[in-house]
């Protein structure tokens, strides 16, 4: 069977509906961002890829898109499930699914996201827990209105980080800047707030004023400035410089924190500036008192060195837990302690999964994006574990007015999320005013909720749906029983998902161990993941489970994921594991991943904004073919890619990063048809590495952009 995703894919149409999907993946696809998971892919785009992997030649996969199409008899696996985006959409076409992932954090947020929930029972033991726990959280986050003398709310703390001069000993502040509060839109309001370094007076100004009078002390100050320039601080007690880091080296001493201010509600459920009071910092000492005599709920587990953890441990972090304060530990351990005595199975973790992802907005490596969007920055906002020299702490039980603590989260969050799993929605595309809009198109999807079965033997019609915590290249799945494999493999030299993924096991392993064998180490991560810095062991890797892929693969089947890379080393590591794995690339399609302005993709100068879809099948026989044509066949492919994509991002709007991934791809397609046989000029085999360094080197072929080098040219020609 030759399948439709193989004769064409709609990725004109699909870019302008994965841009509309992408500003709010959480609101359109809130099912798979119930909790936090990185690379988090598009559900419009894996519909699809679903669709055009499971039907016929002769079919039209955008006019199926918005049809209720089901198919009861197929079977999708997905090797690298992440946070469920294929799983679930496979379930609203009707499939039986398999899903496996070698992080328990992962497995255990899908299965949250597939089980059947009584929606009233969740919500009183909601109201259950609010009872026990809100009041003692609110009364920790207490502060008084100078202004009436009546006690507030608090929304947001704002803390900055210490360290002691190496010279003179005193304590340094290290603030970037004296502005700590303003709009996240700026230039349409200006308004800013300043903390005076002197008397500590919280001053009105603009977010751009390089010159303000302080209310308090009347000194004439630059709001701009602070003690830290690109991690060099200047000491304001002796005038020495040193670097941060080398400071925190010698110390050997984990950060301190000073409270400077807060962001209160007054009696009117006003927001309002204020300076904090030893009373208010007093808090933080009692909360710690608090630690010391009560039996809390904590984690224990350390942080291990890795790529994506070595930024704080040279801040001499080394437990999980402190990356709260203590008044954050203490409150966390109130709020995970009455969670674990729910009495149900799902409510109980499904309020645990709730509080698991509130986690990343509550800690002291969050900062604040300001007024007029969510006010909180998180932690893994840059992928990273970054130590914040101006940190904000959050209300963990929140307000009304709260941006992501456990209320506002169960409100926007989890219930949105579980009500869309029973009546899922498409997007379609709409004009409004010449701009394309986003319209939700309800009745096309089957409830993506399922029991879990236990075996793929015993999948059916009731439970459709079987997950696995294991290495993907050991699955128990029998011999050519899949359809179709879909799926997101992770990167192997940027996101490392176990030893992020450690921040959130640390808390859910106290709650989770006694229930889930795969909650009993101390850490996500395994030797058997697919998650290696070197480009060569990550071939490998991605390799073991490839060939378990193609041994569950029907005969006919197709295997498509995603993926893009910014090197020629990132494409022939998975090059060389698909044809090892005896796989071959069919066919390629460019599709628009997430919008341009997502963070960290803004910040690089040739950012990656479409993936390659390819799609791969059991390995056919390979033809002869010189290096010179299979150049030219490449082009020209690349050539007539990027020119379907006219109408939507013309050739002068796509980055060079676009450029570099659709033509990698083609030469993935294009090298899979000669794997061995293909020739240069001398008759020697051409190495994948090498075909896709000569791809590369043609930029002048390259929609035209420069003029080729001599040298390619020869070889070519």
């Amino acid at each position: 069977m030759v399948s439709a995703i193989e004769q064409g894919f709609p990725s004109k149409e699909l870019g302008t509906l994965a841009e509309l999907e992408s500003w709010r993946k959480e609101v359109n696809r809130p099912t798979y961002h119930m909790h936090k998971w990185w690379a988090t892919r598009l559900g419009s785009v894996f519909r699809a890829i679903l669709i055009g992997a499971l039907s016929d030649a002769d079919t039209d996969i955008w006019e199926k898109f918005y049809d209720p199409v089901r198919f009861p008899d197929k079977t999708v696996y997905d090797p690298f499930m992440g946070s469920g985006t294929t799983i679930g959409e496979a379930l609203k076409l009707g499939c039986k699914v398999v899903g496996s992932d070698i992080n328990p954090v992962s497995v255990f947020q899908v299965r949250k996201a597939l089980e059947t929930v009584d929606l009233f029972e969740l919500q009183q033991a909601y109201k259950t827990l609010e009872a026990k726990v809100k009041p003692k959280i609110q009364e920790a986050y207490q502060s008084i209105d100078p202004e009436t003398g009546l006690s507030a709310d608090i929304l947001y703390g704002f803390w900055v980080m210490n360290v002691s001069c190496p010279d003179c000993h005193a304590q340094v502040d290290l603030f970037d800047t004296s502005i700590f509060a303003k709009n996240a839109y700026p230039k349409k309001v200006p308004a800013a707030r300043s903390v005076c370094f002197r008397c500590g007076y919280i001053n009105s100004t603009r977010y751009d004023a390089i010159q303000s009078v302080c209310a308090g002390c009347q000194r004439l100050y630059n709001p701009q400035l602070g003690n830290v320039t690109r991690g060099n601080v200047h000491c304001p007690h002796c005038h020495t410089g040193f670097k941060i880091v080398d400071a925190f080296r010698e110390s050997e001493a984990v950060p301190t924190y000073t409270l400077y201010a807060l962001l209160i509600l007054d009696i009117h459920g006003k927001k309002k500036y204020i300076r904090a009071t030893e009373s208010d910092r007093l808090k933080e000492a009692w909360a710690k008192e608090q630690l010391q005599t009560g039996s809390m709920l904590l984690p224990t587990i350390g942080i291990t060195p890795g790529h994506n953890t070595d930024q704080v441990l040279r801040y001499n972090y080394k437990e999980w837990k402190q990356l709260f304060n203590y008044r954050q530990q203490y409150c966390l351990s109130l709020l995970l302690q009455a969670i674990l005595e729910e009495p149900g199975d799902t409510c109980r973790e499904l309020l645990l999964l709730l509080f698991s992802g509130m986690l990343e907005f509550n800690n002291m490596l969050c900062s604040y994006k300001g007024e007029g969007t969510g006010a909180v920055r998180h932690l893994f906002s840059h992928h990273i574990l970054k130590p914040e020299k101006m940190a904000l702490e959050n209300a963990v039980w929140g307000t009304p007015k709260s941006s992501g603590c456990f209320s506002t989260l169960f409100a926007s969050r989890l219930l949105p999320a579980l009500r869309y799993r029973q009546d899922p929605f498409e997007l379609r595309i709409i004009e409004e005013h010449g701009k394309p809009k986003s319209q939700k198109k309800f009745g096309l999807s089957a409830c993506p909720v399922s029991s879990l079965a236990e075996s793929f033997q015993s999948l059916n019609q009731q439970n459709r749906a079987v997950v696995f915590c294991t290495d993907s290249a050991h699955v128990d799945i029998p011999d050519a029983s899949v359809d179709a494999i879909v799926t997101d493999p992770p990167y192997f030299d940027f996101v490392h998902y176990s030893e992020l993924a450690d921040f959130f096991y640390a808390w859910l392993r106290l709650g989770l161990k006694d229930r889930y064998p795969e909650f009993h180490a101390e850490t996500t991560r395994h030797p058997r993941e697919v998650q290696q810095q070197d480009a060569e062991q990550f071939s490998l890797a991605l390799r073991r489970v490839l060939i378990e892929c193609k041994r569950v693969l029907k005969p006919d089947g197709v295997l498509v994921f995603s993926f893009h890379h910014s090197r020629n080393e990132g494409w022939a590591a998975v090059g060389d594991a698909l044809f090892s794995a005896g796989l071959s690339v069919v066919a390629t399609h460019p599709i628009k991943a997430e919008m341009a302005v997502a963070s960290p993709k803004s910040q690089t100068d040739a950012p990656i904004n479409y993936d390659a879809v390819l799609v791969c099948k059991h390995v056919k026989e390979a033809s002869t073919a010189c290096l010179a044509d299979a150049l030219d066949r490449t082009l020209e492919r690349f050539n007539a890619k990027v020119l379907s994509l006219s109408s939507f991002d013309a050739p002068s709007k796509l980055s060079n990063g676009d450029l570099f991934v659709i033509a990698q791809a083609e030469a993935l397609h294009t090298f899979s048809e000669h794997a061995g046989l293909l020739l240069d000029s001398s008759g020697s085999p051409v190495k994948l590495l090498e075909f896709l360094t000569f791809v590369a080197s043609r930029p002048g072929d390259l929609v035209n952009k420069l003029t080729p080098s001599a040298e390619i040219s020869a070889v070519s020609g």
